[in-house]
C-alpha cells in the first residue's frame, strides 16, 4: 500500500487549457499593430500601398474576433483544433499583408514567429510542426512572389538578394529553434507540476493512513484496560459457576469475546500508530515499519542499527512523519523490486545526523540516468513501453524516486544516489553490495526536535477530532 494511485499522463493534456479571451485581446493587440503600422508607413514615409487590400486583411481579422465575441462565451476554453485553427488564420492573414506590403522587404515579417510559439507552448508537438511547416511554406512564398514597396514617387524600396535569402534563413531558424526550445521548456515544467500533484497525493494518501491508524490505535489503547477487566472478571466468574455448566458456557462467550476484541483491535492497530504515546519512535522502529509492506516480497531485508563513530548506543527518537515513511517506503521498494536476493538497511547516527543507507545487490543505476536521478520521468515513453522483465507492473523509476526525494527534502534530508561497483569490473558475487547506494542524511536537530532527556508524560489522550 505503499504507492498512490498512477496518474495517467496524457499527450493531450494541455487540450482546453487556452482561453478564447486570451487569443482575442492578442488578436486587437495585433490588429491595432497594423493599423498603426500602415498609417506610419503612408503618412510619414509617404509608401504607396494597396490600403484597400490592406484593410481588408485587418477587417478580417475584426471580423473574426466579433464573431468569436458575441458567438461564445467569454469563458470558453479553446479545444486543440480550435486553437490551431485560430493561429492558422492569424499566419494566413499575417502573411497575406506582407504579400501586399513587400514580403520580406517588409521587416515585421518577424512576427510570423508568433503564432508557431504559441502553439508550442500550449498545443501538442504534432500540431506545432504542422503550424510551423504552414508558417515556412507561407513565408517562402511571400519572399519569392509579392508586391514591392514603393514611395509616391515610384522609388522602389527593397534590400539586396542576399539580405533577403539571409533574412528568410533567419527567420525558418527562429520557427524551427523557437518552437523546439518553447515546446521543450513547457514540456519539462508541465512534467514537474504533473510531478507535484503526484507528490502531494501521495502524501495525501500517506497522512490520511496514519490519521486512520491513530483512530485505531487511540482505540486499542483506550479499551485495553476495559477489556483486560472483562477477562479476568469472567475467568473468576467461570471459577465461582464451575457447577453451573448452563451460566458457565455463556462465561466462556464471553471470556471468548472479549479475546476476539483484543485481537481484532491488535491487528487493526497494525495499520498506524499515530497514538499520542507512539507518535514518536526510535529511528530504527520507523524504518522497519517503512519497509514492511515489503518484507515478504521473497528478498531479504538486513538492517544494520549502530552509533556513529561509536557514539551514544541509545537509538534516537524522532517524529514518526508521513512523509519520512512514505519517502523512505518508496525508495526500499525500489530497492527489493531491482535487488537479487538482498536489501541492506543501514541505520546510523551521531550528535549531529541521522543517516539512513539502503543497497541492494543489484544491477544499479543506469549509468546514463545516474546524474538525472530525481527529476520526474527519467525513462523516455519508449522506455517505459517496454516494460522490465523483471518487474513486469512498474511504470518506470523516475516519478516514484522524485516523490521519496520530493518527500524526504520536505523532512530535511540530503539524498545522494550512486552505484556499489564499477559497471565494468568483474561481476559481483552473491550477497555484494554491488546495486543501487541511496543514503538519505538528516540534521539531528530537524528529525529529532523534540528528542530531550526529561520528556514529561503524555498523559490521557486527547479527543479525537473528526
Amino acid at each position: 500500500m505503499s504507492d498512490p494511485t498512477p496518474l495517467v499522463f496524457s499527450e493531450h493534456r494541455r487540450s482546453n487549457w487556452v482561453r478564447l479571451r486570451t487569443l482575442i485581446v492578442l488578436r486587437w493587440i495585433a490588429v491595432a499593430g497594423q493599423l498603426v503600422t500602415l498609417t506610419a508607413a503612408q503618412r510619414i514615409f509617404g509608401l504607396d500601398l494597396e490600403l484597400g487590400l490592406c484593410f481588408l486583411a485587418i477587417g478580417a481579422a475584426i471580423t473574426a474576433n466579433l464573431v468569436a465575441i458575441f458567438v461564445y462565451p467569454e469563458n470558453k476554453r479553446l479545444s486543440e483544433n480550435e486553437v490551431a485553427m485560430m493561429l492558422l488564420f492569424d499566419i494566413s492573414q499575417l502573411s497575406f499583408l506582407l504579400f501586399l506590403t513587400g514580403g520580406l522587404h517588409n521587416p515585421f515579417a518577424l512576427l510570423i514567429l508568433a503564432p508557431v510559439t504559441i502553439s508550442a507552448t500550449a498545443l501538442n508537438p504534432r500540431t506545432t510542426v504542422v503550424l510551423g511547416t504552414v508558417a515556412i511554406a507561407l513565408i517562402s512564398f511571400v519572399a519569392r512572389y509579392n508586391l514591392p514597396l514603393r514611395t509616391q514617387g515610384g522609388e522602389v524600396m527593397q534590400m539586396p538578394e542576399d539580405f533577403v535569402l539571409g533574412f528568410w534563413i533567419a527567420i525558418v531558424i527562429g520557427i524551427v529553434f523557437l518552437a523546439a526550445y518553447a515546446q521543450r521548456v513547457t514540456a519539462e515544467l508541465h512534467a514537474m507540476s504533473d510531478a507535484l500533484a503526484a507528490t502531494q497525493m501521495a502524501l495525501e494518501r500517506e497522512q490520511k493512513l496514519t490519521d486512520l491508524g491513530g483512530v485505531v490505535a487511540a482505540a486499542a489503547h483506550e479499551l485495553g484496560t476495559p477489556l483486560a477487566t472483562i477477562k479476568l472478571a469472567s475467568s473468576e466468574l467461570g471459577e465461582e459457576l464451575a457447577d453451573q455448566p448452563e451460566l458457565l458456557a455463556d462465561v466462556d462467550l464471553i471470556r471468548e469475546q472479549a479475546d476476539r476484541c483484543r485481537d481484532i483491535l491488535r491487528s487493526m492497530g497494525r495499520a498506524g500508530k499515530d497514538d499520542l504515546h507512539l507518535r514518536h519512535a526510535p529511528i530504527g522502529t520507523v524504518v522497519r515499519e517503512a519497509a514492511d509492506p515489503h518484507k515478504d516480497r521473497g528478498k531479504e531485508i538486513h538492517y544494520d542499527i549502530a552509533p556513529i563513530d561509536g557514539g551514544d548506543a541509545r537509538q534516537p527518537v524522532i517524529e514518526r512523519r508521513p512523509e519520512v515513511i512514505h519517502g523512505l517506503r518508496n525508495l526500499v521498494q525500489n530497492a527489493v523490486d531491482f535487488a537479487e536476493a538482498n536489501v541492506w538497511i543501514d541505520i546510523g547516527w551521531s550528535s549531529s545526523r541521522i543517516l539512513v543507507r539502503i543497497v541492494d545487490d543489484g544491477r544499479g543505476f543506469p549509468p546514463q540516468v545516474l546524474g538525472r536521478i530525481g527529476d520526474p520521468f527519467v525513462r523516455s515513453r519508449r522506455e517505459d513501453s517496454a516494460k522490465d522483465e523483471r518487474r513486469p507492473a512498474y511504470e518506470g523509476m523516475g516519478l516514484g524516486l522524485f516523490i521519496a526525494k520530493t518527500l524526504l527534502e520536505r523532512s530535511g534530508a540530503e539524498l545522494t544516489f550512486a552505484n556499489g561497483r564499477d559497471p565494468f569490473s568483474a561481476p559481483p558475487q552473491p550477497g555484494d553490495r554491488s546495486g543501487a547506494i541511496v543514503e538519505c542524511v538528516w540534521p539531528r536537530r530537524v528529525l529529532s526536535p523534540a528528542e530531550q532527556p526529561d520528556r514529561r508524560a503524555l498523559g490521557q489522550n486527547r479527543p479525537i477530532q473528526i
